[in-house]
């Protein structure tokens, strides 16, 4: 009997040994699972240098997220949604300015881009007689208006997408700041939406470097980028960024309908 008890109580040992081996060696392939899948993501996205790490907040599912935010400015939830917004607006308007910029110098050279806005060039019942602050008062309240419409489809999605005065007119609006519809005469967002996203944005981030270029250029030399490109090349290369250094040609203010402007340069 003496022995009989024994041998149980070895066997038993024995089985609680193996059992605990056998859910360690279960639980190890798991482990190994999660981290295998962890660098597979990792390797997969694109970051903005090989080998870096992204912060915790940036995982990928912004359209040209790339990892980089040295300032931690994407930190805060909330403020990460409204900078997307707020780059996705600037992006459009950029390039919208280059491309108006660059058809403006094919179309008519004979004006240069930064002084179309002046009076002299112009539509002739635009003069001194002009109520400038009028049509200034008017373009801050309709954009006023627009970015109070749009910060109320921030805060509540959909919330602004049928017409205001026309009621049972509205946009499909399938994201936050890609409303669709006739705002969408390409049917992009019927197709792969995020490939449409991704190619915006990079795009526009193109396109807010290109615009800042521009107007630098365009006070340093006086002329638009295409005549600025001729120049770089017709003289080797010898007219760029380094030779140019510390020019400016605007003039101190322009008057326009009687409103005197100061026109400060941007280049150092």
């Amino acid at each position: 009997m003496a022995t009989t008890a024994k041998f149980s109580c070895l066997k038993a040992a024995q089985s609680s040994f193996v059992g605990r081996t056998q859910v360690k060696a279960q639980a190890a392939p798991k482990a190994a699972g999660r981290t295998t899948a962890v660098s597979v993501r990792a390797e997969d996205r694109p970051l903005f240098f090989p080998g870096a790490v992204a912060p915790s907040y940036l995982d990928g599912s912004l359209a040209g997220d790339f990892g980089w935010d040295p300032l931690g400015l994407g930190a805060d939830e909330t403020a990460l949604k409204w900078y997307r917004q707020a780059e996705l607006m600037h992006a459009r308007w950029a390039m919208l300015g280059c491309v108006g910029i660059l058809v403006q110098e094919v179309t008519n050279p004979d004006v240069f881009w930064y002084e179309a806005a002046l009076p002299e060039n112009l539509p002739s019942f635009v003069n001194d007689d002009f109520n400038l602050g009028s049509i200034l008062a008017f373009e801050f309240l309709m954009m006023h208006y627009v970015e109070v419409r749009r910060w109320q489809d921030y805060k509540k999605p959909g919330s602004v997408n049928e017409d205001p005065i026309f009621s049972g007119n509205s946009v499909p609006n399938p994201e936050t700041g890609y409303p669709g519809g006739i705002f969408d005469p390409m049917g992009f967002s019927k197709g792969d939406l995020k490939k449409a996203q991704y190619k915006e944005i990079i795009n526009g981030r193109a396109a807010m470097f290109a615009f800042t270029g521009m107007t630098i250029q365009a006070q340093a030399l006086g002329m638009g980028p295409i005549a600025c490109a001729k120049e770089h090349m017709g003289s080797g290369g010898m007219s760029n960024i380094f030779s140019n250094l510390g020019k400016c040609v605007l003039p101190d203010s322009v008057v326009a309908s009687g409103v005197v402007i100061p026109t400060p340069c941007l280049w150092p």
